[in-house]
């Protein structure tokens, strides 16, 4: 009895590695740290630029010594009194602006939506409108209060008529635009009513961030703090909103607690910045588009980069409006409207956006 031959079959072949020497590809989430580390560095020469430049340039090396040493010269004075708190006011009120305008973004679902579309500006300038026009008050502690106010009760009237508690996107985006109709049409009538008044409300509405002292800042910074840690606090819940209703229900949330939670986080951030500096617009826009196209939409990585990349683009531009028609300034809302202007431009004419 012969024993048959029996045949080898070859192994299954192993599964192709990588090619010697081949780079792997880096996970996102590295990435979106190293964006965050260079919106460190970025918002770091921001500065040092909005130190530096201006009608008189100062070499970096005075910068330090005028930030670091006894004052004596008339460049220390330049740095410590004029730049140095305009530098300041204008990082926190970035920050808050591109922060509240993600929040809106989010809450909303509507790419084009900005801090002004809750009532926030139209609010503000109201109560300023009628602090200068009505009590006489002139002065940018005066009406800082005001400014606060309006902006609370503009925010609040928005979403009681948007629903209150049950609030949709497409209803606070109504009321928003109906509120604001209104508001700037009294802004309108009071200003030409009182021709002092229009003097003032011209200077505060074009939104500034020259002649703002520290105190003022100091004044609203409790208000922007804790709008910006309730912001970053609702941002799992928002992000779970975002993808729908009936799947945030679905995930435990819950919706009208976020939304109205959301609208408080916009009221404080975006109407402490408005209070101290005037509306300055299109901030709130153009930074979450940047940080989405390179982050993603998720609002737990979306919300930091905003924090940090709209004071860069605020600083940048206060900086551009001092040098472009020197020795006279343009203001930094003039500065970041023409900029927003073209980025809206080119958001409406992209086909997903038409057709929202």
């Amino acid at each position: 009895m012969s024993i048959g031959t029996c045949t080898a079959h070859p192994a299954d072949p192993a599964p192709p590695g990588p090619a010697p020497g081949a780079k792997q590809p880096r996970p996102r989430g590295s990435l979106r740290t190293a964006g965050l580390l260079l919106g460190v560095v970025l918002l770091v020469v921001a500065a040092a630029l909005s130190l530096a430049v201006g009608a008189k340039q100062i070499p970096l090396d005075q910068v330090w010594s005028a930030l670091t040493g006894p004052s004596g010269t008339e460049n220390d004075a330049i740095v410590r009194d004029l730049r140095l708190p305009r530098t300041l006011v204008g990082a926190a009120v970035g920050s808050a602006l591109g922060l509240g305008g993600a929040v809106m973004q989010t809450l909303t679902r509507n790419p084009l939506a900005d801090p002004g579309l809750l009532g926030v500006n139209a609010g503000a300038s109201a109560a300023v409108v009628t602090a200068i026009g009505v009590l006489g008050i002139t002065s940018f502690t005066g009406y800082l209060w005001f400014a606060l106010a309006g902006a609370a009760l503009a925010a609040t009237a928005v979403h009681a008529l948007g629903g209150g508690r049950w609030a949709t996107p497409v209803r606070l985006a109504l009321a928003g635009t109906a509120v604001n109709a209104a508001l700037f049409g009294y802004v309108n009538g009071l200003s030409l009513w009182h021709l002092s008044t229009l003097d003032e409300m011209r200077y505060w509405s074009v939104g500034t961030l020259a002649k703002r002292e520290v105190s003022l800042l100091l004044t609203v910074a409790p208000l922007l703090v804790a709008g910006a840690l309730l912001a970053l606090a609702l941002a799992r819940p928002l992000g779970a909103l975002a993808l729908g209703e009936d799947h945030a229900l679905a995930l435990g949330t819950r919706v009208r607690r976020v939304r109205v939670l959301s609208v408080v986080a916009i009221t404080l951030l975006c109407g402490g910045a408005t209070a101290v500096c005037g509306p300055i617009g299109f901030v709130g826009l153009m930074i979450p588009h940047a940080a989405r196209a390179f982050c993603g939409p998720d609002p737990r990585w979306m919300f930091p980069y905003c924090a940090l990349y709209a004071p860069v683009l605020l600083l940048v531009s206060d900086v551009i409006g001092r040098v472009v028609v020197p020795p006279s300034e343009i203001e930094v809302g003039t500065v970041t409207a023409f900029l927003g202007g073209l980025l809206f431009i080119h958001l409406v004419r992209r086909r997903k956006v038409a057709q929202l």
